[in-house]
């Protein structure tokens, strides 16, 4: 039997394997493979094929549509007439709205990704005997494994 588990690359994933050990589990019985972190920042504007669920014309059009309602009105009393100060308004709106949403992308959830510092994940797999893979189970859920997977061998 395999047993498939992720762990954070931390200090527990260590004492979980150093206790597989102490319980009987042979090292050539367990394998460790690190993830490699991506080396390539994240694409600003979507494709037809990948999409990651942010807009940028969100906050644009929003207040695209408040600056044109405020710019038609004061449009009765200015010479070009309230059509023209409406849409004139309406594109700085949007021109607005779009660098505000531009920044915060750019600027804001990119200090926040540094910060949060995700590291890559590491996959422990271990041969077994059916016999002890409810003590392994319970060993690697102890140490705040992420997620674990058995896989009977035929």
């Amino acid at each position: 039997m395999q047993l498939f588990s992720t762990f954070e690359s931390t200090s527990y994933l260590e004492m979980a394997i150093s206790t597989l050990e102490k319980k009987g589990i042979i090292k050539e019985n367990i394998f460790a493979v690190p993830l490699d972190n991506r080396t390539e920042e994240r694409k600003i504007l979507d494709s037809l094929h990948r999409s990651d669920g942010t807009s940028f014309v969100d906050i644009g059009m929003a207040l695209a549509t408040a600056f044109s309602v405020i710019g038609a009105s004061i449009g009765f009393k200015l010479s070009w007439g309230p059509i023209y100060w409406g849409l004139i308004s309406a594109f700085i709106g949007f021109v607005l709205g779009f660098a505000i949403r531009l920044f915060i992308e750019l600027v804001l959830k990119k200090k926040k990704r540094i910060l949060r510092g995700k590291h890559s994940e590491v996959i422990l797999i271990i041969d077994c005997e059916e016999s002890q893979a409810e003590l392994i189970e319970n060993i690697l859920w102890n140490h705040f494994a992420l997620g674990v997977a058995k896989v009977k061998q035929i």
